[in-house]
């Protein structure tokens, strides 16, 4: 009895640290959400994510060195691919977006993740999912619907560009709940890693614009900050089950409202707050659902970094 107790006061522990993990990276998120819409009003998305992920790894590799044995052996070299590509597609046309949407807007296209990942839970991770979750899939998509306001005028490319993000994210965070055995580490440096090539891609085809020693400063907070987000959330996903964590990312409104109110002047209309807020209603209603069946696979507390 004693041993269940102290596995299942381990596994709360865990869980709670999740949840933390994954606040702290939804604001982390946020405040680089903010800062890459600042750069791309000067600078090519292609040259954003390229010197971010240049920074990054550069204020990552002393960890990466001291953590180098993680990447001898890595688990499913494929499905690490698909993950660092869905992230690179993703990061694309989340910054592609913001140069034509508020960031609230933005937000919540991507409040709709949640939805994609109970849903796509059942299929990926082989999770039960009841009719009553399907049901609040469902009241999402009609909240996702609603801040859209579909029609020949309003549905324009860069809504779906950010639908489409909000869609990479949620498989992203599954196929990472899939690899929760690899390094925290490995998955951060790879993803930056995919990142950076995009990149550089990118800006091979729009061409350089010199930053001055400012933006040079502003793109590496910019690394730092996404250093940041990145190792909160891979470990969120490793600590707790997805449908436990994935929930506290509609925080994402919150910070977007506020960021680009203050930042941008950026003032959500009514039916994006509407739509949000049926989305949140659902998420909640998942995770309430969740908790009270009580449907919790077990819990791998990784050794420590």
């Amino acid at each position: 009895m004693l041993t269940r107790f102290s596995r299942d006061l381990t596994d709360r522990s865990a869980r709670l640290a999740g949840i933390g993990l994954m606040l702290l990276g939804v604001l982390l998120f946020s405040i680089g959400d903010a800062l890459g819409k600042h750069i791309v009003t000067a600078y090519a998305v292609g040259q954003l994510l390229l010197l971010r992920s240049i920074a990054s790894l550069i204020l990552l590799s002393p960890t990466i060195w001291r953590n180098r044995a993680d990447f001898e052996q890595i688990e499913r070299p494929w499905l690490q691919f698909f993950r660092v590509s869905l992230s690179s597609g993703e990061v694309l046309m989340f910054f592609w977006a913001t140069v034509y949407l508020p960031l609230a807007d933005i937000i919540t296209f991507y409040l709709a993740s949640p939805i994609f990942v109970t849903a796509g839970s059942a299929i990926f991770l082989k999770e039960r999912v009841g009719w009553r979750r399907w049901s609040a899939v469902l009241l999402g998509f009609v909240g996702v619907i609603i801040a859209l306001q579909p029609s020949v005028q309003t549905l324009t490319w860069p809504a779906l560009i950010a639908l489409t993000g909000s869609v990479l994210f949620a498989i992203q965070m599954i196929v990472t709940r899939s690899l929760r055995r690899t390094s925290d580490v490995v998955l951060a440096a790879s993803q930056f890693v995919s990142t950076l090539v995009l990149g550089a891609i990118l800006t091979a085809i729009a061409g350089w614009k010199t930053p001055t020693s400012f933006d040079f400063a502003l793109f590496l907070v910019a690394g730092l900050i996404a250093i940041g987000a990145l190792m909160s959330v891979n470990r969120s996903l490793i600590l707790a089950p997805a449908t436990v964590v994935v929930p506290y990312q509609y925080s994402m409104i919150i910070w977007a409202v506020i960021f680009g109110y203050l930042v941008f002047n950026d003032v959500p209309t009514i039916h994006v707050l509407i739509g949000a807020a049926v989305i949140i209603a659902a998420g909640i209603y998942i995770f309430l659902r969740e908790r009270q069946l009580k449907e919790e696979e077990p819990v791998m507390v990784p050794p420590p970094a």
